[in-house]
């Protein structure tokens, strides 16, 4: 059985955090690398960490998680967290949200009473989904000091045990970006009987051996470069995570500007990373990591994918219907072409604006996209 929780860290916890912002050891920055050129900007960071210490309130961001559910259930040899918002509609669908790396479940927390309460929002009550948006095994609450670390296969498999035998959802939609992406995929595959349908953000696809068209051979090359000039984080996490845990784990400024670098990265911040996430967004995403100390755990997958564990086993194709919205940064996008091998894709959203985190950068527009997808599916479910 699911056990209510409440989120509080103590004030010690709270106490240390500024204390180490207030030690910090700050590197140079040569000019060849001002501006975000080899990396997080010295100079951004050090306001970002000047308003950490001086002016955000952790306290703001606790209060408002409490005003959702938070359960915890034993799964998979681990305490596994997740919020769980009832819709309010004549018939809410059953929706799981996952998350990827390095965002968060706070990443859903807007879009949460516009996918339960569509009418408040000036929907249609009939387009409502009841949501379950946990931690990602080894992420945030769902993730204690030398609990297991649970690869991608058994991520799928507590997700499928959370909805369909603790929570007794007979089938259900699920929808998920980056890692999330991964873990609904295998899910779709693993546990298809289940699912009523499979909503992305990104398209797990293997290397086409033999690309057949100009956008496939655009994909390959697109690819090719970026292994070679962005990949260096995924390395790392997936090969030496236990080296780069102790910096990280250790220096709240050392988690910042490893975070941050990729909200900047990923987004359609157009370089302005405060064009899409103010300050306290950014500061509340990384004091959870921060606070729940999993930083280490969340490489977990990184390394568990270099060892070969997949989302979609070789020659394995999604059989459930499956919906993807292009987000226009933050991605490397496959053409439709490509993407069918894989999925039986249904439905196909190009979107004008946004990225890697649409929750927060165009949730109006996910929202809507969710809706459209499994409003035809919901007679299945």
């Amino acid at each position: 059985m699911p056990q209510s929780l409440t989120v509080h860290f103590a004030d010690q916890a709270l106490s240390d955090l500024r204390a180490r912002l207030a030690a910090v050891r700050w590197p140079d920055q040569p000019e060849a690398a001002a501006g975000w050129r080899q990396g997080t900007d010295l100079h951004y960071l050090q306001s970002l960490v000047d308003y950490w210490r001086d002016g955000y309130d952790w306290r703001v961001r606790e209060r408002a998680l409490n005003q959702l559910h938070h359960f915890s259930a034993a799964l998979g040899g681990i305490d596994l967290h997740f919020i769980h918002e009832p819709g309010v509609g004549p018939a809410p669908m059953p929706l799981l949200l996952l998350h990827g790396w390095p965002s968060s479940v706070l990443e859903f927390t807007r879009i949460l009473p516009m996918l339960t309460d569509p009418a408040r929002f000036g929907g249609d009550a009939r387009d409502a989904f009841t949501v379950v948006a946990p931690s990602l095994p080894g992420y945030g609450l769902s993730y204690r000091p030398g609990q297991p670390r649970l690869d991608l296969a058994q991520s799928a498999d507590v997700m499928a045990a959370l909805m369909h035998q603790v929570l007794g959802y007979r089938r259900f939609a699920v929808h998920g970006g980056d890692w999330g992406a991964h873990v609904g995929t295998r899910l779709a595959h693993a546990h298809s009987e289940l699912l009523a349908g499979l909503h992305l953000t990104m398209l797990i696809l293997p290397r086409p051996a033999e690309p057949a068209a100009d956008q496939e051979r655009d994909y390959v090359t697109e690819l090719t470069r970026w292994n070679r000039d962005d990949a260096g984080y995924a390395i790392i996490q997936g090969t030496r995570p236990q080296t780069l845990a102790y910096g990280l784990s250790d220096s709240p400024v050392a988690l910042a500007a490893w975070l941050i670098e990729k909200f900047r990265e990923w987004s359609d911040c157009g370089g302005d990373l405060e064009r899409r996430f103010d300050k306290d967004a950014l500061l509340d995403t990384i004091t959870w990591y921060w606070l729940t100390g999993c930083i280490s755990s969340s490489f977990g997958l990184y390394y568990s994918r270099r060892q070969g564990v997949t989302a979609l086993p070789e020659g394995a194709r999604v059989t459930v219907p499956t919906g993807h919205a292009r987000f226009p940064a933050g991605s490397i996008h496959a053409p439709r072409s490509l993407a069918e091998r894989s999925y039986d894709i249904r439905h196909w959203s190009v979107m004008q604006a946004g990225g890697h985190f649409p929750a927060w950068e165009e949730p109006e527009a996910l929202v809507k996209d969710l809706r459209n997808f499994f409003r035809p599916l919901r007679t299945a479910s």
